[in-house]
């Protein structure tokens, strides 16, 4: 038996607004497919199930605003026998209680004793004494009818329904509130400048016949099929990333876990305020055009407030392009988990020596932000050289 629980989308979530359910009790599921929408602070975003089998039961209605780590659904995993003993995730902290008018507090009573017949597992005791729950009516639904973990959470989710958080009427459903992503990106920030030692370097880059191939290939298709600069940066830093595995990955419970595939997010400022960095999915193995249309996709669907769980939960790296901005360089800070972000500026005209002449040539600044906990100094330039070196043969991406 599989628990679907309000998923992790980022280090500036705390909580979310199951929004709508996709999927019904008996449905079948697979692994992919959109089961719920949750809004957060970055929009209205459709969740995945990483499970395939059936949806038993919904265990929270549509507006409930929970913590991250909330059990949402049940769904029997396809050919697998039902073991409810293991939790796959600690059981979400209770929210504070109001004040009381009492002088002073009475000690919860312990869970009440329960028929001497009746078999209940030392996870599930431990999980009732905390919470307050009477065993006596729980149904247990283990071998024998025996009470396990997931009954007394089911218990304690329905006996302690979370109050809606109220959104103004004048608040479209999904829309994105620029405060509340502010606070959000602010607080993801700060953690990452505590927690991760940040070391920076920076690279001049002559993307002078980069930005010739692209206009040369662009010159006979339609607007919608051209290509765009940050579609050649986002492949070329694919590409480098398989000879430096150590920038791709995530840092999580004190060690590094490199990725397998290199998922590149791309940071896309939202018209309303605010900024997302959804992944582009196995960017070194899509084409030119793949990378291109679905940053396009990405970039429209990011717009309307509407993109996946996995776009935000996946990337392995960042890619910030500021180039349209018309600015130089930018100094990126690492979103956590992950362990180094890109900086690209605009491409500039400035006077370049080549075969020892002065020559006008397009410039684009790079910036590297790395953890020092998992590379060094040494490897962030050979990385900045392999994407200049990927970047003077546009043809080969």
């Amino acid at each position: 038996m599989g628990v679907f629980r309000m998923p992790s989308l980022g280090a500036d979530m705390e909580a979310g607004t199951l929004v709508e359910w996709l999927k019904k009790p008996g449905d079948a599921v697979k692994s992919g497919d959109i089961i719920a929408v949750v809004e957060t602070q970055k929009g209205a975003i459709e969740i995945e199930a990483f499970e395939t089998g059936t949806l038993e039961s919904h265990l929270l209605p549509e507006g409930s605003t929970v913590p991250v780590g909330t059990a949402l659904a049940m769904i029997q995993t396809a050919g697998a026998a039902i073991d409810r003993e293991v939790p796959t995730a600690p059981p979400p902290a209770e929210p504070a209680p109001a004040p009381q008018l009492a002088p002073a507090a009475v000690p919860p009573a312990p869970a009440p004793a329960i028929s001497p017949g009746k078999k209940v597992s030392p996870a599930a005791r431990h999980f009732a004494a905390e919470h307050g729950i009477d065993l006596s009516s729980v149904v247990g639904t283990g071998p024998d009818g025996a009470i396990v973990y997931v009954d007394v959470e089911n218990a304690w989710l329905h006996r302690e329904p979370r109050a809606e958080t109220p959104k103004p009427a004048s608040q479209p459903k999904g829309a994105v509130e620029p405060t509340a992503m502010r606070a959000a990106i602010a607080a993801a920030m700060t953690r990452s400048k505590r927690e991760i030692p940040h070391y920076y370097l920076g690279h001049a880059v002559d993307v002078t016949g980069a930005i010739a191939w692209m206009s040369a290939r662009n010159e006979a298709r339609p607007p919608e099929e051209r290509l765009l600069f940050s579609a050649l940066l986002l492949k070329s830093l694919a590409l480098a990333l398989t000879k430096f595995p150590e920038f791709n990955g995530q840092f999580r419970d004190g060690r590094f876990e490199p990725a397998g595939q290199v998922h590149a997010g791309m940071a896309i400022a939202l018209r309303g305020g605010g900024l997302v960095a959804p992944a582009i999915h196995n960017t070194a193995s899509l084409t030119l055009d793949q990378v291109m249309a679905a940053l396009r996709d990405l970039t429209t669907r990011v717009r309307a407030g509407r993109f996946r769980g996995s776009e935000l939960a996946d990337p392995t790296i960042t890619l910030t392009s500021l180039g349209e901005r018309g600015v130089d360089w930018v100094q990126p800070i690492i979103y956590p988990p992950q362990v180094a972000i890109i900086g690209a500026g605009a491409p500039v005209l400035r006077p370049w020596m080549v075969d020892g002449q002065v020559t006008p040539r397009q410039i684009c600044q790079f910036t590297l932000a790395a953890d020092h906990r998992v590379s060094d100094g040494h490897r962030g330039a050979l990385l900045l050289r392999e994407i200049e070196a990927r970047l003077q043969s546009p043809e080969a991406l």
